[in-house]
């Protein structure tokens, strides 16, 4: 590096050059982390006072937290019957969806509008962008899944200063209708997954539940072992209902034969949550004698936009 004279010395005092080949690809341990294979089991959630409770893998990935992945946060909210809770972040897009319970949810107007105002029960999903914090008051004690991209903001160093889509709802009744039908479908038997996308009219071109999140639901079904695929955006994964002998499995290389090697088995429970890593082959495995529900939560509508997905299949 060849400084001019004018060059003042605190302009130049945290310039650094690195060999490409030492640089190139700084994702290592003791550099930027890895993204980590957590997991979270329901005992979790199961007991105690009203409260969120963060899935924090922050000290793992060495960034500020709570977060989940270096763009998201998954988080359990409990709340007991009777009481709310505000549940608020500095983020474009928080999705929840009810594990158990029934409530309401109120999301007070930033902008010239209505407020969202929407009562909620078991195996509803509903996406809010940013505003003011979500108020969520439980009928009866209540558990939500919510998975929000605040990480991603607090990296960037923004704030979430306008909504970029309308508060939407997903009854539950009608997401389960729907799966059903498309699992009827004759036409499904050689999919690589059988599940239903859910998406959001303000974004016809991601076909994503928000411009940043990504959302799935669905259904593997008995004795089911998925062909892997893989994927650039993090999977967070809620499983919804399985019998014992659900399982992912996971890992960075595929045999010849299309199976994924040296796998690491992720154990279901229902209500129980996993991390699925970017780039790692994943096959969803069922190998009881029951049906079983999964919603993944992706930051797949930012890679979408990105064009940096690179979804593929063995």
């Amino acid at each position: 590096m060849t400084l001019t004279p004018e060059a003042p010395a605190a302009a130049t005092s945290k310039a650094v050059l690195f060999d490409y080949r030492q640089a190139a690809n700084p994702v290592r341990k003791g550099l930027t982390e890895p993204i980590p294979e957590g997991r979270w089991g329901p005992e979790l959630h199961q007991r105690g006072p009203s409260a969120i409770l963060p899935l924090d893998l922050s000290a793992e990935l060495g960034c500020e937290g709570p977060a989940t992945s270096p763009a998201l946060s998954a988080n359990f909210v409990r709340i007991l019957a009777g009481e709310t809770i505000d549940a608020g972040a500095n983020a474009t897009s928080s999705l929840f969806y009810v594990w158990r319970g029934a409530g309401h949810c109120l999301q007070p107007a930033t902008t010239p509008g209505p407020d969202f105002r929407q009562d909620w029960r078991q195996g509803d999903l509903f996406v809010l962008p940013a505003g003011e914090a979500a108020q969520l008051e439980a009928y009866e004690e209540s558990v939500l899944y919510w998975v929000h991209d605040a990480p991603l903001l607090r990296h960037l160093g923004v704030r979430a200063d306008r909504p970029r889509f309308e508060a939407t709802y997903y009854p539950g009744e009608w997401l389960r209708r729907e799966l059903a039908a498309l699992a009827a479908d004759p036409s499904t038997a050689r999919s690589n997954r059988l599940s239903l996308l859910l998406a959001n009219r303000d974004l016809p071109a991601s076909r994503t539940v928000t411009h940043t999140l990504w959302a799935m639901y669905g259904l593997v079904p008995a004795g089911a072992v998925q062909p892997p695929h893989r994927h650039q955006s993090v999977a967070l994964d809620l499983v919804i209902a399985c019998a014992p002998g659900c399982a992912t499995l996971s890992g960075t290389e595929l045999n010849p034969d299309g199976t994924i090697r040296n796998p690491v088995r992720m154990e279901w429970e229902p209500g129980a949550a996993f991390v699925t890593p970017p780039g790692h082959w994943h096959s969803h495995v069922n190998d009881s004698g029951q049906e079983a529900l999964l919603l993944p939560i992706q930051d797949a509508g930012l890679h979408t936009y990105l064009r940096s997905l690179d979804i593929c299949f063995s």
